[in-house]
């Protein structure tokens, strides 16, 4: 039976591991915290996954919030006209209902299924010397998480990070008691340009059902102002005085908003990143990056957790049908090059909306209020971004696209 360590419980991590168990390989996953430490701790991201993703927890019988978890139907787009009212706005359905679950109700759980399928689980804060003795011990060694002297094995690859420095102040906020949108669910995602972006979704948190809200303010802009926003109070504050000054419509859904539990808030920032997937250690041993270790992509597309999930799709794909074979650096090599093929669209996809937008994107966006089959279109690329590359991120095709809806 080969034998395959995991650094790191999160989703790409946990849902890798828990395919190769059920595959029949002899799994150790390396945790640095407990599920109870997990589910009482901070948040750490806001995780809205659509079809395709929730696709791959479903085939491996990951799904067990299905009916408890709020759907998410649509998605919904908005512009302020700068006098508080909108100069662009429309909604459409999802063909797949997307879903939001709360990684401190998720991970948990996961744990759990991994160690009741077989998985075994060893609770450290892995360093580049455990490294060493996982990949002495091991087949194959995967690195789905590490801080420190573990991220630094994995060289950025500037061919393909085109950002050096974070190119937004993020913030995410979890409450109870925000008004529903008309009509059904949806991703109400709001662009303030020149100042940043705005979206937010119903999730499932600990608490039950919740509302997440998520800030993208463009560095030095008035969204970029969480430093002293020290306290839970002080941010859920600071969260509803933006949509005060930029975005009445959704101020209005927030007027008995309240935090769902004091670690329901985080800021940060960081530049997206795209790493070289195979780190060597000082013995000479290779280890395999896994997801946001060497695909990190600014949260402004809500792709995280689904990328997450996809690549850890590929990645049991190109392990199970490697056999018997080493798990050398060719093989590491090309399974995530398999898994770039998808990832680059992503990335670049992402990496565009953090520009200003340029004006065939306007035009798109703008056509979409009045064009149905413009709005369904972009709704549905966040379940599979390479779509976009059709239609939505060369001038040219934009133009031949609004020709041919008649727009």
């Amino acid at each position: 039976m080969r034998k395959i360590t995991i650094i790191g419980a999160g989703q790409a991590g946990l849902q890798l591991g828990i395919g190769l168990v059920d595959a029949g390989y002899d799994v150790t996953l390396v945790s640095d915290r407990t599920g109870g430490q997990i589910r009482d701790g901070r948040i750490m991201s806001s995780q809205c996954m659509f079809g395709t993703a929730l696709g791959h927890e479903r085939a491996l019988n990951l799904d067990l919030w299905g009916e408890t978890c709020p759907p998410i139907e649509g998605l919904s787009f908005a512009v302020p006209d700068g006098s508080g009212g909108r100069a662009i706005n429309w909604a459409s359905r999802l063909d797949a209902t997307a879903r939001s679950v709360d990684q401190r109700v998720k991970m948990p759980a996961w744990l759990a299924e991994f160690e009741r399928r077989g998985g075994k689980v060893e609770l450290r804060e892995a360093g580049v010397d455990d490294l060493e003795d996982y990949a002495r011990d091991s087949d194959l060694v995967l690195v789905a998480a590490g801080k420190g002297a573990i991220s630094g094995l994995f060289e950025r690859d500037a061919q393909r990070s085109p950002y050096a420095v974070p190119q937004r102040a993020l913030a995410l906020t979890y409450v109870t008691g925000m008004a529903a949108r008309p009509e059904y669910s949806a991703v109400s995602f709001n662009l303030i340009p020149g100042v940043g972006e705005y979206f937010t979704f119903p999730a499932l948190t600990t608490t039950g059902p919740c509302d997440i809200m998520v800030f993208e303010g463009v560095p030095g802009g008035p969204m970029d102002c969480w430093s002293d926003a020290t306290t839970p109070e002080r941010h859920l504050e600071r969260s509803l005085q933006i949509l005060a000054d930029h975005l009445p419509w959704e101020a209005e859904r927030c007027q008995d908003v309240r935090l769902t539990d004091p670690q329901g808030t985080l800021a940060g920032r960081f530049p997206p990143t795209v790493r070289k997937p195979v780190g060597q250690l000082p013995s000479g041993a290779l280890v395999l990056g896994v997801a946001d270790v060497v695909v990190l992509n600014d949260p402004i597309t809500g792709q995280g957790s689904n990328n997450a999930a996809k690549c850890a799709a590929s990645y049991l794909a190109s392990i199970l049908e490697h056999g018997d074979r080493p798990f050398d650096q060719v093989f590491m090599q090309e399974t995530f090059e398999r898994y770039w093929d998808y990832a680059q669209y992503v990335t670049t996809w992402t990496n565009a909306l953090l520009a200003p937008p340029p004006e065939h994107v306007l035009r798109l966006l703008g056509a979409a209020g009045a064009g149905p089959r413009i709005a369904h279109r972009f709704a549905n690329g966040f379940d599979d971004p390479r779509d976009f590359f059709h239609w939505f991120m060369d001038p040219a095709d934009a133009e031949a696209y609004l020709a041919s809806v008649g727009a």
